[in-house]
């Protein structure tokens, strides 16, 4: 039965997704602040956290980027939950390390729809731990991503991935010279059509190249095809 931590400091939103979310057969554990979220996620390990932006104490965002610092979490995927609509606000939760960003008011079918696509993405990643990879490593000049140790180093030195860069350098990296639109990348790494929210990709691609460009603004692994999507650089 997959655990979820639903962090939010109004007691009638956590009661309408706890409701939702059991009914589905899913066990539900709640935090009202931010210290509470940080411990029950250290103890419980759960499958999936529902983080709020306005906390009490050490608000969403921090929370996240907590998470994302802590080896013990890092792992965990984060659905961030905010009434606030601008698009800085979503982009500065995705960079933080979320997987996803919901605004409040949301349908609880929405929340399902996308807890689910969380979920079973997880399992192909857990599936893709236990299999043997076609390459353990992908190999592009300094850069090597190793697929078992989910670890990415350039010039020798470890670099500090989230997951979902990770996987989506490495989706890039396996089929070099291959365009993908960002739709396809939305689908295939986020795991649902995410209604057009390409603003997601181009976050998580810009996080890729400051983490190894060596020139800033000279892409030097992946290049932006205008009008298309992106694509890994062929070795020349």
């Amino acid at each position: 039965m997959p655990k979820i931590l639903v962090v939010d400091d109004e007691e009638n939103i956590v009661e309408l997704i706890r409701y939702n979310l059991e009914r589905e057969g899913y066990a539900v554990l709640t935090a009202g602040d931010g210290d509470t979220a940080l411990k029950l996620a250290k103890e419980e390990q759960p499958d999936l956290i529902i983080l709020d932006v306005m906390l009490p104490g050490q608000d969403g965002l921090t929370v996240c980027r907590t998470l994302q610092h802590d080896p013990g979490t890092k792992r965990i995927p984060i659905v961030m939950v905010s009434a606030r609509v601008e698009e800085v606000d979503r982009i500065l939760g995705l960079e933080m390390g979320a997987d996803d960003y919901i605004t409040k008011p949301f349908s609880p079918r929405e929340l399902l729809a996308r807890i689910k696509a969380r979920l079973r993405r997880g399992h192909l990643e857990d599936g893709e731990k236990t299999a043997a990879p076609a390459k353990k490593k992908l190999v592009h000049g300094p850069l090597v991503i190793d697929q078992e140790k989910f670890t990415v180093t350039l010039n020798g030195v470890k670099q500090d991935f989230t997951p979902k860069e990770f996987e989506l350098l490495r989706f890039l990296a396996g089929e070099p010279g291959r365009v993908f639109s960002r739709e396809y990348l939305l689908e295939h790494i986020w795991g649902y059509d995410y209604a057009g929210d390409s603003r997601t990709v181009d976050v998580h691609i810009r996080h890729i190249r400051q983490k190894l460009e060596q020139v800033p603004g000279v892409p030097q692994y992946i290049e932006t095809v205008r009008g298309v999507g992106y694509r890994f650089r062929e070795a020349p």
